[in-house]
């Protein structure tokens, strides 16, 4: 099963997620497309299944990066993490984007772990209830926003990504006191 799944995820870092059928995976397998049922229940299962192993390799890239860093510095680290895993694996991260079944407490709990890890190093800056799931909702739309229009070739001026990358999360973290103040207010 866990071949099968790393096979169609190096087919997706090599052509994109869009070309992961059931027919070129078994290609690339050499075998008969029936064959793969053995393994999956459908491209639908496959998919789901390929999301779940992006999940838990992006939690363990941004743990790692994180791990001995706090505040700023552990935004940073997170932020770079995320983009570089983007680069290095882009079809993973197009399988990892996958919304999760709200039944599936295992997937959940995948996605919940990334999500938790991020509330975890925004604490430093001490927002509290809503202003803090607003905060994590920006960092990752920021991180998101970035890399999808890097992995696309949306960015076309010739200008060092990582230094646009930075000043974004620089500017999002002197922000981050305007939101604080913004939500005492509400």
């Amino acid at each position: 099963m866990q071949g099968v799944v790393e096979a169609a995820v190096e087919l997706a870092d090599e052509k994109g997620m869009a070309e992961v059928t059931l027919a070129s995976l078994a290609k690339k397998l050499g075998i008969r497309t029936p064959s793969l049922y053995n393994h999956v229940g459908g491209l639908e299962d496959l998919r789901k299944r390929m999301a779940f192993y992006g999940v838990n390799e992006l939690y363990a890239s941004l743990s790692e990066a994180v791990r001995g860093n706090s505040g700023e510095e552990g935004v940073k680290a997170l932020a770079a993490a995320y983009v570089q895993f983007a680069r290095e694996r882009p079809g993973l991260y197009q399988a990892a984007q996958h919304a999760p079944d709200r039944q599936d407490d295992e997937m959940v709990k995948a996605y919940e772990r990334v999500v938790n890890l991020v509330v975890t190093v925004m604490n430093h800056y001490g927002l509290e209830g809503d202003a803090k799931i607003h905060a994590v909702r920006g960092i990752r739309s920021i991180l998101h926003g970035f890399t999808s229009l890097e992995l696309t070739g949306g960015f076309g001026i010739p200008l060092d990504l990582d230094v646009s990358l930075r000043l974004a999360i620089d500017a999002y973290l002197a922000g981050i006191s305007v939101m604080k103040d913004l939500a005492i207010k509400e």
